[in-house]
């Protein structure tokens, strides 16, 4: 990956909407060999899909929640279990296995505690757990969904 590809890279995590051409302009190449580093970075897995970002708060969906979650289960079945039962919930946006005291570190987001309560009850229903903790977030200081590209 070269200075172009990051270049190019970085535009696209900003706005996926950038026309091929105004890229190419931006990062010093003709549209043609811009749009085929774009296909060559899709074919390799760098970029997954082209999404649109929604205002959470105008979909009433602004609060956030992160819930830690504990369980004395750690076999294939119950991982299965969870797995499913957090792919049914769409209230949860983010979910990752993580080391140390906690299991799994959910992100959640719904309009009010009263919905958070009715998630928090399919998740208590749906899988053995030994503790839920809640975290609610008071104020978003920062959010992006662009990956660093110095690493690359």
């Amino acid at each position: 990956m070269d200075r172009y590809d990051k270049q190019i890279l970085a535009i696209l995590q900003e706005d996926a909407t950038v026309p091929v051409a105004e890229i190419g302009e931006r990062v010093g190449l003709t549209a043609t060999p811009c749009w085929r580093r774009i296909q060559k970075l899709e074919e390799a897995g760098l970029i997954l899909k082209r999404v649109a970002l929604l205002d959470a708060d105008k979909l009433n969906a602004g609060v956030t929640v992160f819930v830690s979650v504990r369980t004395s289960q750690h076999n294939l079945k119950w991982i299965r279990q969870f797995h499913g039962l957090m792919a049914s919930i769409p209230e949860v946006t983010e979910l990752y296995r993580m080391a140390g005291d906690t299991d799994y570190l959910l992100r959640v987001v719904v309009p009010d505690i009263t919905a958070y309560d009715r998630v928090y009850k399919k998740l208590i229903q749906g899988a053995e757990l030994a503790d839920v903790s809640s975290s609610f977030a008071m104020e978003q200081i920062k959010y992006t969904t662009a990956l660093p590209l110095d690493y690359a």
